[in-house]
This record gives C-alpha cells, sequence and structure tokens, in this order.
C-alpha cells in the first residue's frame, strides 16, 4: 500500500512543470507547495545557491 501524502522535490534537471507531471504519473495531485533556500559557506560566509521547490502530493482516489 503507498502512502497518502508525500512531497516531491523538483529536481535540478527538472522545471516545476517536469514535477508536476512526474506526480501525476505516479497518482499524486499537488495540493501544497513549500520553497527551501539552499546555502553554501563560503569564505566563512553562508551564501544562497539555488531555491529547493516541494510540492506535496495527495494520491488520487480512484
Amino acid at each position: 500500500m503507498s502512502k497518502k501524502t508525500i512531497w516531491f522535490e523538483v529536481q535540478e534537471h527538472e522545471t516545476m512543470e517536469d514535477c508536476l507531471n512526474r506526480m501525476k504519473q505516479e497518482g499524486y495531485t499537488a495540493v501544497g507547495r513549500k520553497e527551501e533556500p539552499l546555502f553554501e559557506e563560503i569564505n566563512g560566509e553562508p551564501v544562497p545557491v539555488r531555491q529547493i521547490i516541494k510540492f506535496k502530493g495527495n494520491k488520487i482516489e480512484n
């Protein structure tokens, strides 16, 4: 039995639309979204590298 709710992360090589299509193929629909900054330490200072985007997916009931 699969989980009813899981988080899908937009990978570096894909667009948000690609991620949403991947969710749909796996039988999930997006019900939420969150973004987190990804930092890298350079010369002792945190430098933003990119945004991590995640979609909350609920299992599509048949």
